[in-house]
């Protein structure tokens, strides 16, 4: 018994949650639902009585001599029938109208969600991937799953309230029939009972499998890797790779629907022997005299529809059940908190910093990661400063960045901004203050003026903006020379769209970053797609519009850091070095090492 409540608890809970996003997403649209539903459901009882009616009109009529039959009660009960049937036509009709409608707000609703635990969630859950299976299944079955439990649980009130109905109709016949019925419609239902059990599991052990298919598949026909599949000739392997998969999930899948149709059968046989048992009562109590025609259609008919119902009643219910276990995988993705607690009461961000940034005995390891990125940061940056963070790739300058940008939390020591602790500060004043860009940045597939106008919260940003933080990240002459300007669709995703060389794309994510106008301006390798030339147009340019800022720039190309008022040396997680270039050149440490080795090269 405690078994049992264990299992019904939880169904109930999901179910009432499931409930809630459908109402959330149109009161209107469900209660107009559950009125068409009920009368659907009573409408089998006023066709099933009329028929009766008929056949017994009809019977009556042929026993009567001929001068004493008439049409007129036979033409009254033809025309309820019209009637019930026109009513019960609009009503379908009616009612798929509203589900398909309901279908489309709900899923909408639904992405909404999705979308918006996706933008709450932290960086690290994106780079963990038992987060991207979890994300993937709310994914795949959130959107339509509250739709499904609400169809469901309508048609059980519909099929609920026509048994009840044909119940009725089949106690006037003999108690017994029902609990016949019922009886023998129970081994489908357990059948699909289990059949939704195992595919959850199925499905739930399979999805690590089912999103390297759709990583393999997305190689093969999307942009992000067609130059490489081609140079390469890597179609066949890909396409190998995503067979095999495929095969897999394939042979699985089709194993369990095997078995499950072989046990579905074996419950129908079932429920067909208990209908034909009925059957035959039925016509012996006709035979003997006991039961009209009329009686005997209408009884078989009740019988059929009530086989029907049971049959319906049990695939809604176990429906019911296979969408409470699918959306048991959403509620874990939207019941994912943040691991960057919100101060309680987030002291007020400084308008303008007066001492600047500190990191004090600062140490990070990514989870899930035994290497330490980084190791006893210790360092003040003064406000209107501009530093630069140099080392090799992977020595743990980009993950500074995501410190200071409250991206993730520090595994031990702190990072002060004016003295207080950023943790103590609102994490979206804290980001709100930072602005620029990172090696890895986006090529947002929209409008060059969109594109650039992201950078601010605003809905609307005037053109003039817009083309001055163009002009100063040395992108507004290539803007220009599009067709349509500013307007004009930048990237190859979308019909009409215009492709930008990696350089042009990298100052338009600048121009995004300055028109911010944050206090805090970072450039993560800002320049690695850029020439010499270009190089050095943009520095100009970047010392003139960090003039009053706080400027860090990272990189690993030691020519592009030589104006910097600082320099941090990075190596194996930890600075190694610091000071102005000729400060560092004069020690013959680390950094002049790597300095002279990048410059032979121009030599």
């Amino acid at each position: 018994m405690n078994s049992l409540l264990l299992r019904i608890r939880p169904f109930l809970q999901t179910l009432r949650y499931a409930l809630s996003f459908v109402w959330q997403s149109s009161p209107s649209l469900a209660v107009g639902s559950i009125v068409v539903r009920v009368i659907q459901g009573l409408l089998p009882l006023a066709v099933l009585y009329l028929t009766k009616l008929l056949i017994d009109a009809v019977t009556e009529s042929l026993k009567a001599p001929a001068q004493d039959a008439s049409l007129a009660p036979i033409a009254t009960i033809l025309v309820g029938l019209a009637v019930a049937a026109v009513i019960s036509a609009m009503l379908t009709v009616v009612s798929s109208l509203i589900s398909r409608i309901h279908a489309q707000v709900v899923t909408d609703h639904m992405h909404a969600l999705l979308q918006a635990k996706s933008v709450e969630v932290d960086l690290e859950y994106y780079e963990n991937a038992r987060y991207q299976d979890t994300l993937h299944r709310a994914q795949q079955e959130a959107p339509y799953r509250p739709t499904s439990i609400l169809n469901s649980l309508l048609q059980c009130f519909q099929d609920g309230i026509s048994l009840l109905a044909m119940a009725g109709i089949l106690w006037w016949l003999h108690w017994a029939v029902i609990p016949v019925l019922a009886l023998t419609a129970i081994p489908y239902f357990f059948v699909r009972l289990q059949q939704s059990n195992r595919l959850f599991a199925w499905e739930r052990e399979r999805t690590p499998l089912e999103r390297k298919a759709w990583y393999v598949n997305m190689l093969l026909t999307q942009a992000t890797a067609a130059k490489e599949v081609r140079l390469f000739d890597l179609g066949p392997r890909l396409r190998d790779w995503f067979r095999e998969a495929r095969t897999v999930l394939r042979r699985e899948r089709i194993a369990l629907e095997r078995r499950w149709a072989f046990a579905g059968l074996a419950a129908q046989i079932v429920g067909v022997a208990g209908v034909f048992g009925v059957y035959s009562f039925v016509a012996v109590r006709t035979f003997h005299g006991l039961l009209t025609v009329g009686d005997l259609v209408m009884f078989f008919q009740a019988i059929q529809r009530a086989s029907g119902f049971l049959e319906g009643l049990g695939w809604s219910v176990s429906n019911l059940y296979e969408s409470n276990l699918f959306l048991t995988t959403l509620n874990e993705f939207l019941s994912i908190r943040s691991k960057l607690p919100e101060a309680a009461q987030p002291r007020s961000f400084p308008a303008m910093l007066g001492q600047g940034i500190a990191f004090e005995q600062v140490s990070f390891q990514y989870p899930h990661e035994e290497r330490v990125a980084v190791r006893d940061f210790t360092f003040t940056i003064k406000p209107g400063e501009h530093v630069a963070f140099v080392g090799a790739n992977g020595a743990g300058k980009t993950t500074l960045v995501k410190l200071l940008c409250r991206l993730y939390d520090p595994t031990s020591g702190r990072i002060t901004i004016d003295g207080t602790d950023i943790r103590e500060y609102a994490t979206a004043d804290v980001r709100g203050a930072v602005s620029g860009i990172f090696q890895d940045f986006v090529k947002f597939q929209v409008s060059a003026k969109d594109n650039i106008s992201l950078g601010v919260k605003a809905p609307e940003v005037g053109l003039q903006a817009v083309v001055q933080a163009a002009r100063q990240a040395g992108v507004h002459e290539a803007i220009e020379r599009l067709p349509k300007g500013y307007e004009s669709l930048l990237g190859k995703l979308f019909d009409g769209g215009h492709e930008l060389s990696i350089g042009e794309w990298q100052k338009v994510a600048l121009a995004r970053a300055v028109l911010r106008n944050s206090q805090i301006l970072i450039l993560d390798e800002p320049t690695s797609a850029m020439d010499a030339k270009a190089e050095a147009e943009l520095f100009e340019r970047f010392h003139e519009l960090a003039q009053g800022r706080t400027a860090i720039l990272i990189s690993h190309r030691l020519s592009t850091v030589k104006m910097a008022d600082r320099i941090f040396v990075v190596d194996r997680g930890q600075i190694v070095e610091q000071g102005t270039h000729d400060d560092l050149m004069s020690r013959q440490g680390l950094y002049a090492s790597l300095f002279l080795t990048q410059a032979q090269h121009y030599q």
